[in-house]
């Protein structure tokens, strides 16, 4: 599906990082390794490579990656790719400064496997940064999975996210406009959670 929905010219998310994750670049630990989660076409890896970050993006399609070494080339960055479903790439322990989950929304039993293992993923002081659509967006039909379970809350996160101490932790509604898939009044989660 992803490869398929990657194969046209346009980038469908658009080249420009997620607001959510450009706007909170000042609370965010200044460089280090950095890791994005179901990155897909690359605009917010690039991003972080343009700000210092040695960013690992990972996605289960090489042809989204394909796109987001293409972006990283155009912008004289580089970045490094893994084509990998995460139910089969394991968090390595204290590894990262800051891991991104950018609308990565996966079935509730592969991303309770996935967040549990970002504390110990991150190094101390490391951020976890996440903003995805909640339940409350099927109202919306403006982007993200029409499937209530791949859905996010606050009170889930929070939950799977454990022992991270969080900083931010927001539900609401706001305007997302990122390429010609994500269009519009958004209902979101966000985010942002520290390694102690």
């Amino acid at each position: 599906m992803w490869d398929q929905r990657y194969s046209v010219d346009e980038y469908v998310y658009g080249t420009n990082p997620n607001d959510f994750l450009a706007q909170s670049l000042p609370l965010l630990p200044p460089g280090g390794n950095a890791l994005c989660l179901a990155e897909g076409e690359g605009r917010n890896a690039v991003f972080l490579a343009e700000k210092g970050y040695h960013v690992t993006a990972v996605d289960s399609s090489a042809v989204g990656l394909s796109k987001a070494e293409a972006l990283a080339g155009q912008r004289g960055v580089s970045i490094t790719t893994h084509t990998a479903d995460l139910a089969d790439f394991p968090l390595p322990e204290e590894s990262y400064d800051l891991i991104v989950a950018i609308f990565c929304h996966l079935p509730p039993p592969l991303r309770r496997r996935v967040f549990r293992q970002i504390p110990a993923s991150l190094r101390p002081g490391g951020m976890f940064l996440l903003e995805g659509y909640t339940p409350k967006q099927l109202e919306y039909r403006t982007g993200g999975p029409p499937d209530r379970s791949l859905l996010l809350s606050l009170d889930d996160l929070q939950d799977e996210l454990a022992p991270l101490a969080f900083l931010h932790g927001r539900e609401l509604v706001r305007e997302v406009r990122e390429g010609s898939l994500h269009n519009g009044q958004g209902a979101v989660v966000q985010v942002i959670a520290a390694r102690q």
